[in-house]
């Protein structure tokens, strides 16, 4: 079986355990377009209607517009905190099963989504398969726990943004309790989290 026909077959297989209900509705938030694209094609491979924003402020306008029963929302957008679109769509309605996207691995950020109302979150890159039986999991079932460790530098990184929320996101603050030069910790906020 071909990796493409293999990954159909998990698809398919999945959408006969898990029932999306009479609201198939999903609304996806990330300001990343091929990232976007790709997961909505995946997902609506798998029975959702998806709809798309790539802002917070589009998201917010399409969660007030149309609640949706799923919803996928990006922490880290370029107008703004993913923590408004989940706050909108709460607003409106209260079942939709949520999961918060961080490419940067916060956990404090993504600590404070779930007590908004997110179900979980999971870090980027994550594939379509975790993202659906994330949203999919009914209460008591446990997520896997993954095959292979975060690398040290994936730590450090997740240390570093730890530090960096807990102070509010001031540079000058974050350098000082890390004991590091500003500058080398603004290079290090500018890149993409490590693998």
């Amino acid at each position: 079986m071909t990796d493409a026909a293999s990954t159909n077959a998990k698809a398919t297989s999945q959408n006969e355990v898990h029932d999306l209900g009479p609201d198939p509705t999903l609304l996806i938030v990330d300001d990343d377009a091929p990232f976007l694209r790709r997961l909505a094609r995946a997902m609506e491979s798998r029975g959702f209607t998806v709809d798309l924003a790539g802002s917070v402020a589009e998201g917010i306008a399409k969660a007030k517009e149309a609640p949706p029963s799923y919803a996928v929302v990006d922490l880290r957008l370029g107008d703004g905190t993913g923590l408004d679109v989940i706050e909108a769509i709460r607003e409106r309605r209260s079942d939709t099963r949520i999961i918060v996207l961080t490419g940067y691995g916060n956990i404090a950020t993504a600590v404070t989504a779930v007590k908004l109302g997110a179900l979980d979150y999971l870090a980027k890159p994550a594939d379509a398969d975790d993202i659906f039986l994330a949203l999919t999991q009914r209460p008591g079932e446990k997520a896997e726990i993954p095959e292979n460790p975060m690398s040290a530098d994936r730590v450090r990184w997740e240390h570093i943004q730890r530090v960096y929320e807990s102070c509010e996101r001031n540079v000058s603050e974050t350098a000082r309790r890390l004991n590091m030069h500003r500058r080398t910790l603004q290079r290090i906020l500018a890149k993409r989290a490590p693998k």
